[in-house]
């Protein structure tokens, strides 16, 4: 028997809004049960506060302290909340949320009270292992400087950034050709984010970096900027890359035997109908609401998810699998055991993801798709294939 082995689960998007907390995950408690370190990403400010009105074209997210206890009861460790919707009640809202979790034993990444806060990482040991996580966001609405931990402001609340610059270039000699979008990442913010990497590696054994980007509800599409932070975390030590925020499953990537999760989706995201109809997102994304899911107002396609199983063994990476999972009309994440067909519909969707994994312009060619193979109830990623190399 390993005495070293630690087993890390990760989830994507978390923020239950309900009159029960606790049922959201009762589909797939007695799985994360199991982690020695639980993952997930929060999606809404704990707080009684009102939502300031602000923006009309930006509705808050906010749900009562009470729904703490879902993330109890099934054991969360630590939560990156280098989130869009952090600041959505304001800098209180922030602050109450942040020190919810931590009178309920739960670590805060990726935001805080100020810069060096945000962008502290945070560190467990398990069985003789340390495992740092630390968190970004490339997604901060409203203005970078609003949003964002420090923002011109040494004291100032907010996310760890991690800032992108968007431009636009024809490479076509027909007139009305879609251009090329090119999303840089913020030079400052990306040697932070090594800087941060680099210190976490040197008091921990293993690091995991969590990145809050992308674009949302597009299947398959990955923005070039992303792939740039993706691989300058690697290179700077970090040993497994989750990302989020898309709100639905995208391609997984290996880079120098590590493995990227460009996109870990939903996973138990209590949302307002209204929320969906003011943000104009079913218009604008060419999705329509299903009354059938009252609580997930989300593309059919975002129902796809999956908990990521990490083991790590004699102080480093072992294995990188994922348990595929598909939430219910009670926006419950049921995880599904391969006999069920309907896991070969979330498998199918993440190989169909990985094969559209956009090129890079940074020197590296684009990577062949990811191999994924079945072992038990789990879909193992094949961390020593790797066909191309810089």
């Amino acid at each position: 028997m390993d005495q070293t082995k630690v087993l890390l689960y990760a989830v994507g998007d978390v923020g239950p809004n309900r009159d029960n907390p606790e049922s959201i995950f009762a589909a797939a408690a007695p799985t994360l049960k199991k982690a020695d370190i639980l993952f997930g990403q929060l999606e809404a400010v704990f707080t009684e506060r009102p939502i300031p009105q602000c923006n009309q074209t930006w509705p808050g997210l906010s749900t009562h302290p009470k729904n703490v206890s879902a993330l109890t009861s099934v054991g969360f460790d630590v939560l990156s909340f280098a989130s869009n919707h952090l600041l959505d009640c304001g800098e209180p809202g922030l602050l109450d949320t942040i020190d919810l979790l931590r009178k309920n034993q739960i670590t805060v990444i990726g935001a805080g009270k100020n810069l060096d806060e945000a962008r502290k990482p945070a560190i467990f040991e398990r069985n003789g292992t340390k495992v740092a996580f630390l968190a970004y966001c490339s997604v901060l609405p409203l203005g970078y400087e609003a949003r964002r931990a420090g923002g011109g402001l040494p004291e100032k609340p907010g996310a760890a950034p991690m800032r992108v610059s968007t431009s636009y270039t024809h490479e076509s000699w027909q007139p009305g050709t879609p251009p090329r979008i090119i999303t840089l990442a913020n030079k400052e913010d990306l040697e932070a984010m090594k800087d941060d990497i680099a210190k976490a590696k040197s008091l921990a054994d293993v690091v995991v970096v969590s990145q809050h980007w992308g674009i949302h509800y597009l299947p398959g599409l990955i923005a070039m900027y992303q792939k740039e932070v993706a691989y300058a975390a690697i290179d700077a030590g970090a040993d497994l890359l989750l990302g989020h925020h898309p709100h639905l499953l995208k391609g997984i990537e290996i880079y120098k035997g590590k493995v990227i999760f460009y996109s870990i989706g939903n996973f138990a995201f209590d949302l307002a109908v209204a929320f969906m109809i003011d943000h104009k997102s079913p218009e604008r994304y060419g999705f329509e609401l299903d009354p059938e899911y009252p609580t997930f107002p989300f593309p059919p396609q975002s129902r796809k998810t999956m908990i990521v199983k990490c083991v790590i063994s004699d102080k480093k990476v072992a294995k990188v699998s994922f348990l595929p999972a598909l939430i219910n009309k009670l926006g419950q994440a049921e995880v599904l055991p391969r006999s069920d067909k309907r896991s070969s519909d979330v498998v199918d969707f993440v190989e169909w993801s990985n094969k559209n994994l956009e090129p890079t312009l940074f020197g590296r060619q684009k990577l062949s798709a990811t191999r994924l193979s079945w072992e038990g109830d789990e879909v193992v990623i094949n961390i020593k294939y790797q066909s191309l190399s810089q």
